[in-house]
């Protein structure tokens, strides 16, 4: 802003305006009464009225009220106005950072947005663990005959017909349970003439069932079956007791006389 504009506005600000005086149009005539006064006063009252009109607004003090006027007029008052924007100043420095509010309230949750676009194939992964199996079998049988001792005795077979996933061990002559559930299993043996045949399926160290024949002197085949559930590492087996009398089983290397079966039922998963 230049010092002529400031000077104007000094100028403003010191000499308001008077509109205090009405419209020469709105003053009220004289009253003709006056022509009957003494011409002397006539004059004086003229002069009156001519310093009254032209006085200046920067004169001091306020115009008395009209005396021949029936209505006041308000006085106004002017104020100057200063427009701000030109005293405006240069841009003050950014000021510090302030503290990080409270984290406001969670809002709803919106609706899914679009699906994205489909992405690249990938990398194969790594194998997988192996399948379990379902399911269990097992055929085994014997060509050779055993007679007890003093000792009790396990049943081990020669030959192997059926065995799924391997879960009857031929070595040790058990079966080792892999899938819990209900199984089912058959022993047949050849009887031995005039001795006593006695043997037990086993159910880990427990004894289940028995097959048994009395001494003849005709040689039969006798057989005994049953269903078990098992759990995973249980065993099943058969043993020959031992030689408190006269005990054995006959085959030969001709014939499979000893057989020895079992399967999955159902498993436990399914139960």
């Amino acid at each position: 802003m230049t010092k002529a504009s400031v000077w104007v506005l000094l100028l403003l600000c010191s000499c308001p305006l008077d509109f205090s005086r009405p419209p020469y149009d709105e003053r009220k005539a004289p009253d003709p009464s006056w022509d009957r006064v003494h011409p002397k006063d006539h004059q004086q009252d003229a002069r009156r009225r001519e310093v009254k009109e032209c006085r200046r607004c920067c004169d001091p003090g306020e115009e008395p009220p009209h005396q021949y006027s029936s209505q006041q007029y308000p006085q106004y008052k002017v104020v100057p106005q200063i427009n701000i924007t030109l005293l405006k100043g240069e841009k003050g420095d950014t000021g510090e950072r302030g503290h990080y509010g409270k984290s406001g309230r969670a809002g709803q949750l919106g609706l899914p947005g679009p699906g994205g676009v489909k992405g690249s194939k990938g990398n194969m992964g790594l194998p997988g663990e192996p399948c379990k199996s379902y399911f269990a079998a097992f055929s085994v049988a014997r060509k050779k005959g055993l007679q007890s001792n003093d000792y009790y005795q396990t049943l081990v077979f020669d030959r192997e017909l059926v065995n799924l996933y391997g879960h009857f061990n031929m070595f040790t002559g058990k079966f080792y349970c892999y899938v819990p559930g209900i199984y089912y299993f058959s022993l047949n043996v050849h009887t031995w003439n005039q001795k006593e045949t006695y043997l037990h399926v086993m159910h880990n160290e427990q004894e289940v069932v028995i097959l048994y024949a009395q001494p003849s002197d005709r040689s039969i085949m006798q057989s005994q079956s049953l269903m078990l559930e098992l759990e995973s590492g249980d065993q099943v087996w058969v043993r020959l007791f031992k030689g408190e009398r006269e005990n054995a089983i006959f085959s030969d290397e001709f014939d499979s006389y000893i057989t020895f079966n079992g399967h999955l039922i159902k498993s436990k998963s399914e139960l």
